[in-house]
């Protein structure tokens, strides 16, 4: 009985033992990925026509790459002034440069300009969210020709993670009826961001 006993728990060490530890990172990028996907496929909440939200199965992704997962150093811009970001439609979104990121990205150096949204920063639950929109070398290829989005949260320090695995389209890319702010020209990236959502195939 105790030997059967003991046999038992080794066997559980063991296959314990053997399993891999799951990779937090690629396992956040996998739960942004199942989210996204649940929220398109619901016609409540999911920015698609009808018509494509009946047959939608899932996005399509570049593969999960942690070297697009970044740590950048971040600089506060508090002197910047509002103002208006150019849209799809004729609407201008307010916005202010909250500050920039550096960082290196394909052996490059490379600088974005992070924002805040004038209208959801009055919300609760939006007071600590940055925006980051921006354009690389797939843009208009592999990904939307629009450029894609990267929701943040303001950082307490002066870094700050950009992980562009959870770059996504803005609802322009689906349906015409939305007005989506467009990347300032300033916020190009000149690689091939291979990494979040690609461009939308029906």
């Amino acid at each position: 009985m105790i030997k059967s006993v003991l046999l038992s728990f080794l066997l559980v060490v063991l296959i314990s033992c053997s399993q891999p530890e799951k990779d937090p990172i690629v396992e956040g990028i996998k739960d942004f990925q199942q989210k996204l996907n649940l929220e398109y496929a619901d016609i409540k909440t999911s920015p698609l026509t009808k018509e494509d939200a009946i047959r939608f199965s899932s996005l399509e992704f570049f593969p999960i790459d942690k070297k697009y997962y970044v740590k950048a150093f971040f600089k506060r811009t508090p002197n910047e002034k509002l103002f208006d970001m150019l849209t799809t439609t004729s609407r201008l979104a307010k916005y202010v440069k909250y500050g920039e990121a550096t960082f290196n990205l394909e052996g490059k150096k490379q600088k974005l300009a992070i924002y805040q949204s004038l209208s959801l920063k009055e919300k609760p639950e939006y007071k600590d969210y940055l925006f980051l929109p921006f354009t690389d070398k797939t843009s208009g290829k592999e990904s939307y020709a629009g450029g894609r989005y990267i929701d943040l949260k303001i950082p307490k320090g002066d870094s700050i993670i950009i992980d562009f695995n959870k770059a996504y389209n803005p609802y322009c890319a689906y349906n015409h009826k939305y007005s989506c702010p467009i990347p300032p020209k300033g916020n190009y990236l000149d690689v091939a961001v291979k990494a979040g959502v690609k461009k939308y195939k029906k």
